[in-house]
């Protein structure tokens, strides 16, 4: 039996909170994990708005809990794999409801509601025969779903899924339903998290606050070379994403786009990545980024060529209104307001053809002809 079709009633006090919940953090998970610890990391989980519902309306069984039978801190216990959040909702109103010293929106929520004594005697919950028998629904569900994870949750769940099951991509990708190129992403990144973790030079926390930084900022060519990750590579080959001997690069890498404790980061937006990737492309752009104390994104953006797109417009767009201005400028010819204006373009045009030498020879002999 993977799951049972029928569900079950147990009382508040017999279900466990997950030690393993990706949602406690990469740091706050593990067997040991005591349930106490996990209350207080979910305290700020906007788990009164749940137990307000739970009084309204009663626990709907729609929504029962899901439930896998294992041994946790050396007994048989009842462990929630799905729908902590809900148990953690009831069992911070049953404290209250037993007058246990709580946060005081607590005692004012059941004060308020009285909560019936079968909220907590009854919860429904269905039991799974193992976690692997509801990795799909939990991955569809906080993975790519309507109650996602954050990004490096999902990250950790799909290495989980990868690792301990020993899945392909392609496998995991049917599972959640994602696709293949984003799963094999999001494996690199989080593996790429794992190794910058293990370096001294680099401020972990900075990284993980921005995990989604971190997973855009691999679609690029410049990161991808910089860092020579193969953003291609299969499970085994990708657990080491950076080679050791670009182990500098990779901590040069994490102090730009996220800084540290007391620098603060090149790249200041994420609507900056992209052009990071192209300065990354540039040799002297870099050797700018890596030899500056203190370097700025506009100039090492400058130094890789990456506002030529933007002069150019400026030039396009400065020759379209000299051409509308033209056929019109005949009728004020005697303006002195638009000859100090045409003297000012013609200085600054005069200067802009001084780039091109032979450009202005080639313009004087199309004239002549």
């Amino acid at each position: 039996m993977a799951v049972n079709n029928e569900i079950s009633y147990t009382s508040v006090d017999s279900l466990w909170l997950d030690p393993l919940n990706p949602r406690l953090g990469r740091g706050n998970t593990g067997p040991t994990v005591k349930q106490s610890t996990i209350m207080g990391l979910m305290r700020d989980w906007t788990l009164d708005e749940l137990a307000v519902s739970f009084l309204e309306s009663g626990f709907w069984p729609q929504e029962a809990l899901l439930v896998v039978r294992e041994k946790l801190y050396g007994k048989d216990a009842l462990v929630v794999v799905e729908g902590n959040r809900r148990l953690a909702a009831l069992k911070f109103l049953k404290r209250a409801a037993d007058g246990e010293k709580i946060d005081r929106r607590w005692k004012e929520i059941v004060e308020e509601i009285p909560p019936p004594a079968v909220l907590f005697n009854r919860v429904p919950y269905i039991e799974v025969s193992s976690r692997k028998d509801v990795e799909a629904f939990l991955g569809f569900r906080h993975v790519t779903g309507i109650k996602e994870w954050k990004p490096a949750e999902k990250a950790e769940y799909i290495a989980k899924l990868i690792e301990g099951s020993k899945l392909t991509y392609a496998q995991v990708m049917r599972k959640i339903g994602s696709k293949t190129p984003t799963v094999r992403q999001n494996y690199i990144s989080y593996r790429l998290l794992l190794q910058m973790e293990a370096q001294d030079t680099i401020s972990i926390e900075h990284v993980e606050e921005k995990f989604s930084v971190l997973f855009l900022s691999l679609r690029t060519e410049g990161v991808q070379r910089y860092l020579h990750i193969d953003i291609m590579a299969e499970p085994n080959d990708a657990r080491t994403p950076v080679p050791v001997e670009y182990l500098k690069q990779m901590s040069n890498f994490a102090l730009w786009l996220f800084g540290s404790e007391t620098k603060a980061p090149v790249v200041r937006d994420s609507r900056q990545v992209d052009q990071f990737g192209h300065i990354l492309l540039s040799k002297k752009a870099v050797e700018y980024l890596e030899k500056t104390s203190r370097p700025s994104f506009e100039t090492a953006f400058s130094l890789a060529g990456g506002d030529e797109p933007e002069i150019i417009r400026l030039v396009d767009e400065a020759a379209f209104n000299v051409a509308a201005a033209l056929s019109r400028a005949h009728r004020y010819a005697k303006s002195k307001k638009l000859r100090k204006a045409a003297a000012q373009l013609g200085q600054d045009t005069l200067q802009l053809l001084s780039l091109f030498p032979d450009l202005t020879e080639e313009l004087l002999a199309e004239k002549a002809n």
